[in-house]
């Protein structure tokens, strides 16, 4: 490691005027991306802005008609919320299946989405369910969020104070683990809100999550694991490594979507 800078506010208010005053500054939350870069040295922040005393940040609550998340909340405190579980399961099921207890018991839903990693799980569910990612400057629809692999919509001093979830009729999330991490290889989530039907892809494109559009054309007419029966994506554009080939992610998108919505159907 290096020398650098370290604050810890307790506020949001007070985190966003520091990064103000430190432009060069890295916001920890979870830690689990930034720390790992830090020490092999691909990050070299001035300063660090440890978020984690800002209460204000975390916590789960039922608005209306959508569940709103606080940035700071971890994965196991979403996973194991009977409001998220009464009012949306599918949601539930994305930070169940995220590493292990460790990585859930500490990281955050706030930095998993800014962070942006293509092989993470959180980005499907905000695509997937049409989320508005809410920061402390404004409100960014998910579909505007995310803009690559590794990239946000993000400004500079902008930091995600919560995430609002509208309340789907039926949605799941299925994926296939890599064995070791956890990342997902590819995972799929499905949702339907009224005409509104999303069917969203992490682990899979080579520029990050993406919806599958061709999908959700032939779940309007039913949203059924049989509506896209057959139906297969591209190759062209998938990621391709020594843990799966392009072919096979595109195979595994169509598998993993017709699992998930007949969980969601059930």
């Amino acid at each position: 490691m290096y020398s650098f800078s370290y604050f810890r506010p307790t506020t949001a208010r007070q985190a966003a005027n520091l990064l103000a005053k430190h432009p060069d500054a890295k916001l920890l939350a979870g830690g689990h991306s930034l720390i790992p870069v830090m020490k092999q040295r691909l990050a070299q922040p001035s300063a660090l802005i440890d978020l984690n005393a800002c209460e204000d940040l975390a916590g789960i609550e039922l608005k209306g008609r959508s569940i709103v998340i606080g940035a700071l909340t971890r994965h196991a405190d979403v996973a194991n919320s009977q409001v998220v579980k009464d009012a949306l399961p599918g949601l539930a099921m994305v930070p169940g299946a995220i590493g292990d207890p460790q990585v859930r018991n500490r990281g955050t839903i706030g930095g998993s989405i800014a962070n942006n990693d293509p092989n993470a799980d959180y980005p499907a569910a905000c695509l997937g369910l049409g989320a508005t990612i809410v920061t402390n400057k404004r409100r960014i629809a998910a579909d505007d969020f995310f803009t690559g692999m590794f990239s946000t919509a993000l400004e500079e001093n902008e930091i995600i104070t919560k995430v609002m979830f509208p309340i789907a009729k039926k949605a799941a999330y299925e994926k296939f683990k890599h064995p070791a991490s956890g990342f997902a290889l590819v995972g799929v989530f499905v949702s339907k809100r009224g005409s509104d039907i999303r069917v969203a892809v992490t682990g899979a494109g080579s520029n990050g999550v993406f919806r599958v559009k061709s999908f959700e054309e032939a779940l309007k007419k039913r949203f059924s694991p049989k509506s896209i029966e057959g139906m297969t994506i591209p190759a062209s554009g998938m990621n391709s490594d020594i843990h799966a080939s392009a072919e096979y992610r595109a195979h595994l998108v169509g598998v993993l979507a017709r699992r998930a919505l007949a969980k969601a159907t059930a």
